[in-house]
């Protein structure tokens, strides 16, 4: 009997943490994602907690009580389920093109491919531009780590590298509207639509060690035969997403997650791992997997691949790929068995 009751005692306990996560949940979804009225949306959150509360306290016995709090969570599931995203708002005009591509045998034409030139991070000319690359000309893949702050977590950005000296990069970013702001906490809940940036590298790279003062850092990756299969999946996602909207999420579908689904789409993903939402630790899972230079120790590589000041050097020239390229490790010839092209 003793067994019996720990072990209902641990079950409760289990289901009552669930509940207490589910219902804070809820009343952060109608704040966040609710009615635009801040005093509407404050009571609507602060009515499911309270409901749950009396639930919790009143309503007898256990069992009763527990499905009386998960009742007005349900209830905000539902609800916040149908929430769709949309490709017709008032765009700020660095997202305001969507990025399409169409395919003629090996020829990959992308058009609405971004290549600002900036004179800050919110002044600079709009640049929009249709480029073609020879898919039978793909060399391999590099990645790009952005940090802004401790290396705990940066952004990724993958950029295919093809053998006339091009360069096709995607940053898998939130597409905001005028005046609004990006925030981790609001990434959580259906706040940003999702955004493939497809650009020069210029664009992506200075806008980030020029104007944002970040700290970017370049790794090439073995050449695998999964790189064109993964840029082809990363074009039916970006015609996609101009038919049907997606809602990005800070956790799901950010801009490694995200990553990781297009590689287990092509069957080249590795299983997950804590540094997938850990990304600043990503290179610490590629070198681990033989999937960039191991022919140096794993510190001196990350000292190599900082190419921060030699993109701050080139600044807005037409070059920035060839010259942040200057001095970084080489690309491997292969990959470990098994091993995925990406750092994921």
């Amino acid at each position: 009997m003793p067994i019996f009751r720990l072990s209902r005692l641990v079950l409760r306990t289990a289901i009552s943490i669930l509940l207490l996560i589910a219902i804070l949940w809820a009343s952060a979804a109608l704040w966040i994602d609710g009615p635009e009225s801040r005093a509407l949306a404050g009571v609507l959150a602060g009515a499911v907690l309270l409901v749950a509360a009396l639930a919790a306290a009143l309503v007898r016995p256990w069992w009763r009580a527990a499905v009386a709090v998960f009742v007005p969570f349900a209830c905000v599931l539902a609800w916040w389920l149908t929430l769709a995203p949309s490709n017709d708002r008032d765009w700020q005009a660095d997202v305001a093109r969507l990025p399409t591509a169409t395919i003629d045998g090996s020829l990959l034409t992308v058009h609405n491919l971004r290549n600002l030139a900036y004179r800050n991070e919110t002044d600079f000319t709009e640049r929009w531009e249709t480029r073609t690359y020879d898919l039978d000309a793909l060399v391999g893949v590099d990645v790009f780590i952005s940090f802004w702050g401790p290396t705990l977590y940066g952004h990724t950005i993958v950029s295919w590298a093809f053998a006339d000296g091009q360069h096709l990069a995607v940053s898998i970013e939130t597409r905001k509207e005028r005046g609004e702001q990006y925030s981790a906490l609001r990434g959580f809940f259906r706040q940003f639509e999702l955004y493939y940036v497809v650009a020069d590298e210029r664009d992506l790279i200075a806008l980030r060690t020029n104007h944002r003062g970040e700290r970017v850092e370049l790794y090439r990756t073995a050449a695998s035969s999964a790189d064109r299969t993964l840029l082809l999946d990363y074009v039916r996602e970006m015609n996609a997403l101009a038919e049907k909207p997606r809602w990005y999420n800070a956790l799901t579908h950010n801009c490694t997650t995200t990553i990781w689904h297009h590689q287990k789409a092509v069957g080249s993903g590795a299983p997950l791992d804590w540094r997938l939402l850990a990304n600043g630790y990503l290179v610490d899972l590629a070198y681990e997997r033989g999937t960039v230079d191991t022919s140096i120790g794993l510190d001196e590589l990350k000292r190599r691949s900082d190419i921060t000041e030699r993109a701050r050097t080139a600044g807005e020239t037409e070059d920035v790929s060839k010259a942040i390229r200057e001095g970084v490790p080489p690309r491997p010839t292969r990959a470990s068995p098994g091993a995925s092209t990406l750092a994921p």
